[in-house]
């Protein structure tokens, strides 16, 4: 009976989870920037804690908080519209340009595909197609999904502003319910351990990520690229995505460089970033953040890939604040 009933637990539990995920799952509208605003939210506790020092009332604290986040991604996203408008502006002479390359790798493959019959049909080149579709929204399209997204930067917002008002108490009431009466100090010390882990590790990142955005803008200007400022702004940001963000750039970096260059000058725009890149994976990171978190690197890839899966790119934002947040409470990290 131990066993079938032990059983039992563990398929609830199973269960559980699974349906746990699937209401986030078909939530995301709602839950991804609810959580995106929690992990913001203790990012920022270190200029909460300032407010507090300065007097500032705690409401008045969390709007300012509040006011100066949505500031910042407002002038974030009006920095990325001349790098998107001149991609799209570039797209014809991109697309004139690879054609060749495409013609060429096209007819290699007829060639190979006649030498070998048996593979013929495996590579066969497809029928060569005379336009390019870029697959871009239509106004229609981006007025239709306007109301969602002002819906979700309403949620996102009053969500933030919440919780950076009533944070101390929201800690206080998860203590109580997560430990007993003896062990409610304790674990109020881990909640806040765990939030100036995460806040510590985000300021590592963002100092990294402010260094590989000025070295890309730098070199890109030496290069001749053109909007060498704006691809810097972009470098930084896409890096907080870990591993995708920088896949993400190398692409469009890869058609920025066709645009703008000719002959195998297209190629030294992505290339650069690869070496910057590296330099930055390689050294820079593990000197900054290294010294202050150890955590398995399979863990990280796994909460990225399940954090995209889930959410997208909200999820890939917010997967390792919380599993860094997860691994504090249970003293998997040393949070000192």
């Amino acid at each position: 009976m131990d066993r079938v009933a032990r059983s039992a637990q563990i398929a609830m539990i199973v269960l559980g989870v699974v349906a746990a995920f699937a209401a986030l799952d078909n939530l995301q509208s709602i839950a991804a920037p609810v959580a995106l605003a929690l992990v913001v939210g203790v990012v920022l506790s270190p200029l909460s804690d300032f407010w507090e020092r300065i007097g500032f009332a705690p409401v008045i604290g969390a709007l300012t908080s509040v006011f100066a986040t949505l500031l910042l991604l407002a002038a974030t996203l009006l920095a990325f519209q001349p790098v998107v408008a001149g991609l799209v502006d570039q797209a014809p002479k991109v697309w004139a340009d690879m054609a060749g390359v495409i013609a060429s790798a096209r007819a290699l493959l007829a060639r190979l595909s006649r030498a070998t019959s048996d593979m013929s049909a495996a590579i066969s080149p497809a029928p060569p197609d005379t336009g390019l579709d870029l697959g871009l929204p239509s106004v229609g399209n981006a007025l239709l999904f306007a109301p969602a997204v002002v819906g979700q930067i309403l949620i996102f917002a009053g969500a933030l502003f919440f919780f950076l008002h009533s944070r101390t108490a929201i800690y206080q009431w998860a203590a109580r319910h997560l430990s007993g009466p003896t062990e409610t100090a304790e674990t109020a010390a881990r909640l806040r351990s765990a939030e100036h882990l995460v806040a510590r590790y985000f300021l590592a990142i963002t100092l990294i990520n402010v260094a590989l955005g000025l070295a890309t803008g730098v070199t890109f200007q030496i290069m001749g690229l053109p909007g060498a400022a704006l691809w810097g702004v972009l470098a930084g940001v896409l890096n907080y995505l870990v591993y995708v963000g920088p896949a993400m750039l190398m692409l469009l970096l890869l058609f920025a460089g066709v645009a703008a260059f000719d002959g195998a000058m297209t190629l030294a725009p992505v290339a650069a970033f690869i070496v910057l890149n590296t330099i930055e994976g390689q050294v820079l990171t593990p000197a900054l953040v290294g010294k202050h978190l150890e955590v398995n690197p399979l863990l990280i890839f796994l909460a990225l890939v399940f954090g995209l899966w889930l959410w997208g790119p909200i999820g890939g934002i917010v997967a390792i604040p919380l599993l860094l947040w997860v691994l504090a409470l249970n003293d998997a990290l040393d949070s000192r």
